[in-house]
Protein backbone atom coordinates (compact mmCIF):
# COMPACT_ATOMS: atom_id res chain seq x y z
CA UNK A 1 0.00 0.00 0.00
CA UNK A 2 2.82 2.40 0.88
CA UNK A 3 4.50 1.66 -2.45
CA UNK A 4 1.29 2.49 -4.33
CA UNK A 5 0.83 5.71 -2.36
CA UNK A 6 4.46 6.68 -2.99
CA UNK A 7 4.03 6.02 -6.73
CA UNK A 8 0.87 8.15 -6.72
CA UNK A 9 2.64 11.06 -4.99
CA UNK A 10 5.57 10.76 -7.40
CA UNK A 11 3.09 10.83 -10.26
CA UNK A 12 1.58 14.06 -8.94
CA UNK A 13 5.00 15.65 -8.46
CA UNK A 14 6.03 14.68 -11.97
CA UNK A 15 2.90 15.03 -14.07
CA UNK A 16 0.97 17.94 -12.49
CA UNK A 17 3.66 20.61 -13.19
CA UNK A 18 3.86 19.41 -16.81
CA UNK A 19 0.08 19.50 -17.23
CA UNK A 20 -0.17 22.98 -15.67
CA UNK A 21 2.59 24.37 -17.91
CA UNK A 22 0.93 22.89 -21.01
CA UNK A 23 -2.42 24.34 -19.88
CA UNK A 24 -0.96 27.83 -19.33
CA UNK A 25 0.81 27.75 -22.72
CA UNK A 26 -2.40 26.57 -24.39
CA UNK A 27 -4.52 29.30 -22.77
CA UNK A 28 -1.92 31.95 -23.66
CA UNK A 29 -1.86 30.72 -27.26
CA UNK A 30 -5.68 30.78 -27.49
CA UNK A 31 -5.80 34.32 -26.08
CA UNK A 32 -3.11 35.73 -28.38
CA UNK A 33 -4.53 33.90 -31.39
CA UNK A 34 -7.99 35.34 -30.71
CA UNK A 35 -6.83 38.97 -30.73
CA UNK A 36 -7.04 39.10 -34.52
CA UNK A 37 -8.17 35.53 -35.07
CA UNK A 38 -11.81 36.34 -34.37
CA UNK A 39 -11.72 39.00 -37.10
CA UNK A 40 -9.95 36.73 -39.59
CA UNK A 41 -12.41 33.89 -38.95
CA UNK A 42 -15.26 35.99 -40.39
CA UNK A 43 -13.38 36.26 -43.70
CA UNK A 44 -11.57 32.91 -43.89
CA UNK A 45 -14.36 30.83 -42.28
CA UNK A 46 -13.55 27.16 -42.88
CA UNK A 47 -10.08 28.02 -44.23
CA UNK A 48 -8.96 29.49 -40.92
CA UNK A 49 -6.02 27.65 -39.37
CA UNK A 50 -5.37 28.04 -35.59
CA UNK A 51 -2.27 30.17 -35.16
CA UNK A 52 -2.88 32.53 -38.06
CA UNK A 53 -4.32 35.13 -35.70
CA UNK A 54 -1.23 34.95 -33.50
CA UNK A 55 1.10 35.13 -36.51
CA UNK A 56 -0.72 38.16 -37.93
CA UNK A 57 -0.69 39.82 -34.48
CA UNK A 58 3.09 39.35 -34.18
CA UNK A 59 3.65 40.67 -37.72
CA UNK A 60 1.41 43.69 -37.06
CA UNK A 61 3.22 44.53 -33.80
CA UNK A 62 6.59 44.24 -35.57
CA UNK A 63 5.46 46.47 -38.47
CA UNK A 64 4.01 49.07 -36.09
CA UNK A 65 7.23 48.99 -34.06
CA UNK A 66 9.23 49.61 -37.23
CA UNK A 67 6.93 52.43 -38.36
CA UNK A 68 7.10 54.08 -34.92
CA UNK A 69 10.77 54.90 -35.57
CA UNK A 70 10.04 56.64 -38.89
CA UNK A 71 9.47 60.38 -39.15
CA UNK A 72 5.82 60.62 -40.26
CA UNK A 73 4.40 57.57 -38.50
CA UNK A 74 6.61 58.23 -35.47
CA UNK A 75 5.15 61.73 -35.22
CA UNK A 76 1.64 60.28 -35.31
CA UNK A 77 2.52 57.81 -32.54
CA UNK A 78 4.01 60.59 -30.40
CA UNK A 79 0.89 62.70 -31.02
CA UNK A 80 -1.36 59.86 -29.85
CA UNK A 81 0.95 59.40 -26.85
CA UNK A 82 0.58 63.07 -25.89
CA UNK A 83 -3.21 62.95 -26.34
CA UNK A 84 -3.55 59.91 -24.08
CA UNK A 85 -1.25 61.56 -21.54
CA UNK A 86 -3.63 64.51 -21.27
CA UNK A 87 -6.96 62.76 -20.89
CA UNK A 88 -8.06 62.54 -17.24
CA UNK A 89 -8.26 59.00 -15.84
CA UNK A 90 -7.12 57.58 -19.20
CA UNK A 91 -3.65 59.07 -18.68
CA UNK A 92 -3.30 57.23 -15.36
CA UNK A 93 -4.23 53.87 -16.87
CA UNK A 94 -2.09 54.54 -19.96
CA UNK A 95 0.99 55.61 -17.99
CA UNK A 96 0.80 52.58 -15.68
CA UNK A 97 0.53 50.16 -18.61
CA UNK A 98 3.24 51.96 -20.58
CA UNK A 99 5.68 52.15 -17.66
CA UNK A 100 5.06 48.53 -16.70
CA UNK A 101 5.77 47.26 -20.22
CA UNK A 102 8.85 49.46 -20.54
CA UNK A 103 10.12 48.25 -17.17
CA UNK A 104 10.22 44.69 -18.52
CA UNK A 105 11.17 45.29 -22.16
CA UNK A 106 12.69 48.78 -22.27
CA UNK A 107 16.32 49.86 -21.97
CA UNK A 108 15.99 50.45 -18.23
CA UNK A 109 14.48 47.18 -17.08
CA UNK A 110 13.03 46.96 -13.60
CA UNK A 111 13.49 43.80 -11.55
CA UNK A 112 17.06 43.59 -12.89
CA UNK A 113 18.61 44.25 -9.46
CA UNK A 114 17.90 41.94 -6.55
CA UNK A 115 17.96 43.62 -3.15
CA UNK A 116 18.33 42.21 0.34
CA UNK A 117 16.75 44.33 3.07
CA UNK A 118 16.54 43.89 6.84
CA UNK A 119 13.12 44.19 8.43
CA UNK A 120 13.32 47.03 11.01
CA UNK A 121 13.56 45.91 14.63
CA UNK A 122 14.47 42.36 13.70
CA UNK A 123 17.30 40.34 12.25
CA UNK A 124 14.99 38.96 9.56
CA UNK A 125 15.77 39.69 5.94
CA UNK A 126 13.65 39.86 2.82
CA UNK A 127 14.39 39.62 -0.87
CA UNK A 128 13.09 42.27 -3.22
CA UNK A 129 13.70 44.01 -6.51
CA UNK A 130 14.86 47.57 -7.13
CA UNK A 131 12.19 49.29 -9.23
CA UNK A 132 13.30 52.93 -8.90
CA UNK A 133 16.64 54.32 -7.77
CA UNK A 134 15.85 58.03 -8.01
CA UNK A 135 12.83 59.18 -5.99
CA UNK A 136 13.72 62.86 -5.61
CA UNK A 137 11.36 63.83 -8.43
CA UNK A 138 8.53 62.08 -6.62
CA UNK A 139 9.22 63.76 -3.26
CA UNK A 140 12.45 65.61 -2.51
CA UNK A 141 13.00 64.19 1.05
CA UNK A 142 13.19 60.75 -0.58
CA UNK A 143 16.37 61.55 -2.50
CA UNK A 144 18.33 59.05 -0.36
CA UNK A 145 15.76 56.28 -0.79
CA UNK A 146 15.07 53.62 -3.41
CA UNK A 147 11.87 51.76 -4.25
CA UNK A 148 12.03 48.07 -3.43
CA UNK A 149 9.27 45.76 -4.59
CA UNK A 150 8.70 42.84 -2.22
CA UNK A 151 6.94 39.97 -3.95
CA UNK A 152 4.58 37.78 -1.90
CA UNK A 153 5.00 34.02 -2.03
CA UNK A 154 2.53 31.84 -3.96
CA UNK A 155 0.86 34.83 -5.62
CA UNK A 156 1.55 37.78 -7.91
CA UNK A 157 0.72 40.49 -5.36
CA UNK A 158 3.38 42.41 -3.50
CA UNK A 159 4.34 45.61 -1.68
CA UNK A 160 6.50 48.57 -2.67
CA UNK A 161 8.69 49.93 0.13
CA UNK A 162 10.76 53.11 0.04
CA UNK A 163 13.98 52.14 1.78
CA UNK A 164 17.07 54.25 2.62
CA UNK A 165 19.86 53.43 0.17
CA UNK A 166 22.31 52.57 2.93
CA UNK A 167 19.94 49.88 4.20
CA UNK A 168 19.69 48.12 0.85
CA UNK A 169 22.21 45.49 -0.21
CA UNK A 170 22.33 44.66 -3.92
CA UNK A 171 23.18 40.98 -4.23
CA UNK A 172 24.55 39.01 -7.15
CA UNK A 173 21.60 36.75 -7.92
CA UNK A 174 19.80 36.30 -11.22
CA UNK A 175 16.37 37.99 -10.97
CA UNK A 176 14.73 34.85 -12.39
CA UNK A 177 16.22 32.68 -9.64
CA UNK A 178 15.24 35.18 -6.95
CA UNK A 179 11.68 35.35 -8.30
CA UNK A 180 11.37 31.54 -8.31
CA UNK A 181 12.72 31.43 -4.76
CA UNK A 182 10.21 34.01 -3.54
CA UNK A 183 7.16 32.68 -5.40
CA UNK A 184 7.80 29.15 -4.17
CA UNK A 185 8.20 30.27 -0.56
CA UNK A 186 11.85 29.22 -0.63
CA UNK A 187 11.05 25.70 -1.77
CA UNK A 188 12.96 25.77 -5.08
CA UNK A 189 15.59 23.10 -5.55
CA UNK A 190 18.23 25.82 -5.65
CA UNK A 191 16.86 27.62 -2.62
CA UNK A 192 19.82 26.88 -0.36
CA UNK A 193 22.35 27.95 -2.99
CA UNK A 194 20.59 31.21 -3.85
CA UNK A 195 21.17 32.92 -0.49
CA UNK A 196 24.10 30.94 0.84
CA UNK A 197 26.81 33.52 0.20
CA UNK A 198 24.69 36.59 0.99
CA UNK A 199 23.20 35.53 4.35
CA UNK A 200 26.20 33.76 5.84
Amino acid sequence: MKAILKSFVNGILTIVPIILVIYVIYKTFIFLDSLLGNVLRTYLKNDYVPGIGLLVTLILITVLGFLSTKFITGSIVRLIDRILDNIPIVKTIYSVIKDTIQSFLGDKKAFSKVALITIPGTEMKSLGFITAEELENLYSPLKDHVAVYIQQSFQMAGFTFLVPKDQVEIIDIKPEEAMKFILSGGMTSKGEDILKKEIE
